[in-house]
């Protein structure tokens, strides 16, 4: 079985499409491969910024010969008709069969499909694949029609077996495929012939190119590691980083500069982002005092001085850097000191959106959710305010307007500039935070008001103004915020009633959106006019919006989700709070959870409650792992089931009454010793929320429950016994559902 190599060869592929190339190569040629007949033991991607290597070993020399049976037309059928099945099936007529068949005899050909040297496939699906590549930019060049991430200069394409290499016959736009290929572009320019895929790697090592990107990662680590080791120092671990630089070099070699003193007081994180987003840096930190006094940049080349002058000409560009980066920070700390207050000002001309006004409007009504969640997180209501004030003027900063990815960090230089506390200044850096599934959860009680404040303001505010996510669209990261609620309740055991906070939003975002539009409309401005002085809580406000809604309706329009917003806020809660659940199934999907059994959970009261709603799934997900679980589950079903039709076909609902006394077996009798026994021990354990208790409670209903519908026949013709057997089932399910609906559970 041959081997086979494939190089593309073309100008610097950008670091950022490496990973997703290597996989596409490998995918789309081993799936050509297989869909046309031939098989492969294994196959391995590898890049580097000049070239896309695909190895496959132990693919078969041929594709199979193949037989194909077509049915055509019945032996009566027209001639044009036969002649049409001759045709596309490319035999004659005396190589058909006749056969018999359910509407009489037919014609039947049987196509044989002989093998195909896997040279010939091999090129058929190579060209293919190098037109159609899924790059997601690409660029013509010259006067040739391909299309590639940058000019392709030459195909390496062999196939090897015990007789040696061969060279597949292929031609894209002009460009031959040939067994030749070149190394570092300047250490070992030159051609050269390789004849597999260890010759090709051995020599491409020998002209200064590591070919497996694993590799070039693996040796920047240890060589900058080794570097700032020497000095004392420390590399500030960044991975996606050192998978970019590893994209950028064929033969990395680290150089070790320092910063020179002058910088040394800039924030450490301006002098990491800056180095980072700007050079490719790795910062390296002095433990000792805790700043970065330190870089490591990755040469692509060896030089005779040693890196030297390349390390002096990065020393310069980075100390440009730098005097910007110091300026707008000595001109940022003036500010702060001063109050912020040209920062706040300036946030009024910074809108937030069209229809929520400006940030400075934003910053306002996050301010007063931040001072309503506070207590209930364990914060000081004023410190929560005062933090939502000052949590997003850095936006407004220099810094923060050259290096986006500082907003919140550079908050908190600036806060303590200015004289605040500690919890208020933490608070501006995390109120950002949880920004995905893998950041971490700010856990002081002041942040955790602003976060939640902030994350709450964007739900409700774009609930209100109908710009729902759809299907994979998302423009404003509602999920993300949701999940960033979800983690921050959770994980701080905040017990939030959620619905309440939904509805003070949605009437504060509303409130904005129509003080937006009343700017520009005669009829929104009445209704805002007469909603101002009117208390979110104030029962009139819908009537108020209802009748003024009837007016709005034929003249200006705007978003009837307004409207509900400020005249039902309940229902928009209870919408929005349904879009959360839907986020916390995912959520817990991840840790084991099934959707059925939050579902289960989330049918019972306090639904808003998400520490509430996840003690109780975790419970019963623990529960449903047992064997006693599950037989439970189906018993509290079957009850269900059996009630629920009995209470339709009688039109009464059977639920109270059950009496020992009308028992006339040993197993009812010692159902309802089981019931008197577990019912008070679930009702307190749930008023404990001692959950697990709740479980093992319930579980012990298990044997009876059971042996009861072994031995018993409910809807007996006896009609005292048949409702009293009903009444008993009714308290059955009764204690089901003091944990959860258990009709959600499947299975």
């Amino acid at each position: 079985m041959p081997d086979l190599l494939i190089e593309l060869f073309s100008e610097e592929i950008p670091a950022r499409m490496q990973a997703r190339a290597r996989e596409d190569l490998k995918r789309l040629i081993t799936d050509g491969l297989v869909e046309a007949g031939l098989t492969y033991a294994s196959a391995g991607a590898f890049s580097t910024p000049r070239r896309l290597v695909l190895t496959v070993e132990g693919l078969s020399a041929n594709s199979p010969t193949t037989r194909e049976e077509r049915k055509g037309p019945r032996l009566d059928a027209p001639e044009k008709a036969l002649e049409g099945f001759l045709r596309s099936a490319g035999v004659t007529k005396d190589q058909l069969e006749a056969r018999d068949d359910k509407k009489g005899q037919v014609w039947f050909a049987t196509i044989t499909h002989p093998g195909r040297p896997a040279a010939r496939i091999v090129a058929e699906v190579l060209e293919r694949v190098i037109r159609d590549f899924p790059w997601p930019k690409s660029m013509r060049w010259g006067a040739g029609t391909l299309r590639w991430v940058r000019p392709l200069h030459s195909i390496l394409c062999i196939l090897t077996d015990e007789s040696g290499a061969s060279v597949v016959p292929l031609t894209v736009d002009g460009v031959t495929a040939g067994d030749r290929t070149r190394g570092h572009r300047f250490m070992a320019p030159d051609a050269f012939a390789v004849t597999g895929f260890e010759d090709y790697a051995a020599r491409l090592r020998r002209a200064r190119v590591m070919l497996d990107p694993a590799e070039r990662e693996a040796a920047i680590r240890q060589e900058a590691e080794s570097l700032a080791f020497a000095r004392g120092w420390q590399i500030v671990p960044d991975d996606g980083l050192l998978s970019e630089v590893a994209g950028l070099v064929e033969w990395p070699v680290p150089l070790m500069g320092v910063i020179e003193a002058r910088f040394l007081d800039l924030p450490p994180e301006v002098l990491q982002t800056s180095m980072k987003e700007h050079q490719k840096f790795f910062s390296a930190r002095n433990p000792k005092t805790g700043r970065i006094e330190g870089f490591v940049t990755v040469a692509n080349i060896e030089t005779p001085d040693h890196g030297e002058t390349i390390l002096a000409g990065n020393q310069r560009v980075l100390a440009a850097r730098l005097s910007d980066a110091a300026f707008f920070w000595e001109n940022d700390l003036r500010e702060a000191k001063s109050g912020m207050a040209a920062w706040a000002e300036g946030l009024r001309a910074v809108t937030f959106h069209n229809k929520l006004g400006s940030q400075a409007d934003r910053i306002e009504r996050i301010a007063a959710l931040a001072r309503e969640i506070a207590p209930l997180v364990g914060a000081d209501a004023d410190q929560a305010e005062r933090a939502a004030r000052l949590a997003k003027l850095d936006l407004r900063s220099s810094m923060v307007g050259e290096f986006p990815e500082l907003q919140g960090i550079m908050g908190r230089y600036y806060a303590l500039a200015a004289g605040e506390s500690d919890a208020v200044a933490d608070a501006a850096r995390d109120h950002y935070s949880p920004l995905g599934p893998s950041d971490e959860v700010p856990t002081a009680p002041v942040s955790v008001a602003v976060a939640l404040a902030d994350k709450l303001d964007t739900l409700t505010g774009f609930w209100a103004i109908d710009e729902k996510p759809t299907g994979s669209k998302d423009p404003f990261a509602l999920r993300r915020a949701a999940l960033g609620v979800i983690r921050l309740v959770i994980e701080n055991n905040s017990r939030i009633a959620l619905l309440d906070h939904f509805s003070r939003g949605s009437v504060l975002a509303a409130r904005s959106a129509l003080g937006i539009a009343a700017q520009a409309s005669s009829t929104i401005r009445d209704i805002y006019a007469k909603l101002a002085g009117v208390p979110a809580s104030d029962l009139l406000r819908k009537e108020i919006v209802t009748a003024l809604l009837k007016d709005g309706k034929n003249g200006d329009k705007e978003p009837e989700s307004f409207y509900v917003a400020l005249a039902e806020p309940e229902i928009f809660a209870a919408n929005l709070l349904a879009f959360l659940h839907d986020r916390l199934k995912v959520h817990l999907r991840d840790q084991g959870i099934r959707h059925d059994i939050i579902d289960a959970v989330l049918a019972q009261p306090g639904n808003d409650d998400l520490v509430l709603v996840v003690s109780r799934a975790t419970a019963l997900n623990a529960m449903l792992q047992t064997e006693d679980g599950k037989n439970l589950t189906q018993g509290l079903k079957r009850a269900g089931n059996i009630l629920a039709q009995a209470e339709e076909k009688d039109g009464v609902e059977y639920s109270f009454g059950a009496d020992p006394k009308f028992a006339d077996t040993d197993q009812e009798r010692a159902l309802f010793a089981a019931l008197d026994t577990a019912e008070p021990r679930i009702r307190q354990a749930i008023a404990d929320e001692d959950f697990p208790a709740a479980m093992t409670a319930i579980a012990a209903l298990r044997a009876p429950i059971d042996a009861f519908f072994e031995a018993v026949q409910v809807n007996t013709d006896h009609q005292i016994t048949r409702r009293n057997r009903l009444n008993l089932l009714s308290r059955i399910r009764d204690a089901g559902r003091q944990l959860a609906d258990f009709t959600r559970i499947e299975g």
